[in-house]
C-alpha cells in the first residue's frame, strides 16, 4: 500500500490555523493601533465633489459595526453623488473580521448582480479593489470597496483573515478599516468612482501615518 503524501492545500490549512491560534493566544497582548489623524481631516474637497457629513449611526448601528471609529458623508457635483463610508478598528479579535459590504448589501435589501474587482491609479501604483454592481427594485448602484491598514490595501476577505493573524504574530497589531464608495450605477460611473478613490486612498494613508 502506498503512503499518500501531505498534500500542499493541506499543510496551507494547518498553517493558517495555526497562526490563527497563535495569534488568539497573544491578542491580551497587543496595543490597539491608532490612526496619526482623524478620519475626520479628511478634505471635503475630493475630486471634484464636495462632502457634507451624514447623520450619525443609530446606537443599535454602532453596537454592531463594533468600529473605534467611522466616517460617514455624502460627495456630490453636478450630476453626480458619491456616498463614502470608513469604519476604522483599532483591534481586531483572532477569527472575526470587518463588516463586509458582501454581507451588509444584502441585509439592506440589496441585490448584488454582479461583482469583479478593478484597478485604482495612485502615483506609480494601481490598487486592486473590488467592484459590486447592486439593485433594489428600479435603482442601482456601482459599489467600490476595500480594506486599508498601514501597511497594505487589500480587496479578498480570505486574504484578509491571513493577513490578520500574521499581523497579529508578527507586529503586534491590527488595525485596518473598510472603505466604501457608492455612486449612482450609470454610464461614467465606473470612471467617477475610481477618480474618487484614486485621491481618498492618499488621504486615508496620511491618517493612518504611512503617506509617502
Amino acid at each position: 500500500m502506498k503512503t499518500r503524501g501531505f498534500e500542499p492545500h493541506a499543510a496551507g490549512a494547518v498553517f493558517l490555523l495555526g497562526a490563527t491560534l497563535a495569534a488568539a493566544a497573544i491578542t491580551s497582548q497587543r496595543h490597539p493601533g491608532g490612526l496619526a489623524q482623524p478620519l475626520e481631516s479628511i478634505p471635503y474637497q475630493v475630486s471634484g465633489f464636495t462632502g457634507r457629513d451624514n447623520r450619525s449611526l443609530t446606537e443599535d448601528v454602532l453596537r454592531q459595526l463594533q468600529a473605534t471609529s467611522y466616517l460617514s458623508r455624502t460627495y456630490e457635483k453636478a450630476g453626480w453623488s458619491a456616498d463614502l463610508f470608513v469604519s476604522f478598528y483599532a483591534e481586531q479579535r483572532a477569527g472575526e473580521s470587518m463588516h463586509s459590504p458582501k454581507h451588509c448589501l444584502p441585509g439592506g435589501g440589496w441585490e448584488i448582480w454582479d461583482y469583479d474587482t478593478l484597478t485604482v491609479p495612485v502615483g506609480e501604483r494601481s490598487i486592486p479593489i473590488n467592484k459590486y454592481s447592486i439593485s433594489r427594485e428600479s435603482t442601482r448602484r456601482l459599489v467600490l470597496y476595500w480594506y486599508q491598514s498601514k501597511e497594505r490595501i487589500f480587496a479578498s476577505e480570505y486574504l484578509g483573515k491571513f493577513l490578520l493573524a500574521r499581523d497579529a504574530l508578527l507586529r503586534n497589531s491590527t488595525a485596518a478599516s473598510m472603505v466604501r464608495i457608492i455612486v449612482p450605477d450609470r454610464p461614467g460611473a465606473v470612471e467617477e468612482a475610481r477618480a474618487f478613490a484614486s485621491e481618498l486612498i492618499p488621504q486615508l494613508e496620511r491618517c493612518f501615518g504611512s503617506a509617502p
